[in-house]
């Protein structure tokens, strides 16, 4: 399905992800981290490029990498992508929604 956000037209999934990674920006960022009620900070914008650089280098991500990253832990990951993060985080960073999730 076609949506628009901050004057970009996107195609979404049934999960609301974009499906084409490379059209994604900060300003798509900002508004669907909006939608979640996410304002994005610098420790947002770190965890979301160290998953898409790891989207776009062929890896798989889960919620133990970003742990082990040094980025953030655990409990970090928690409080800036509440309820579930892993798929606020792809999906405010513009990825397909995660492998990792059922």
């Amino acid at each position: 399905m076609m949506r628009c956000y901050a004057g970009y037209d996107v195609v979404v999934d049934e999960h609301g992800h974009l499906t084409e990674p490379k059209e994604w920006n900060m300003k798509i960022a900002r508004a669907i981290a909006g939608e979640e009620g996410i304002t994005l900070e610098e420790r947002h914008i770190r965890v979301i490029q160290y998953m898409r650089e790891n989207y776009f280098a062929g890896h798989n991500i889960s919620i133990r990498d970003v742990n082990r990253s040094g980025i953030v832990n655990l409990k970090e990951l928690y409080t800036l992508f509440p309820g579930t993060p892993l798929k606020k985080a792809f999906r405010i960073g513009g990825l397909p929604y995660p492998e990792s999730c059922v």
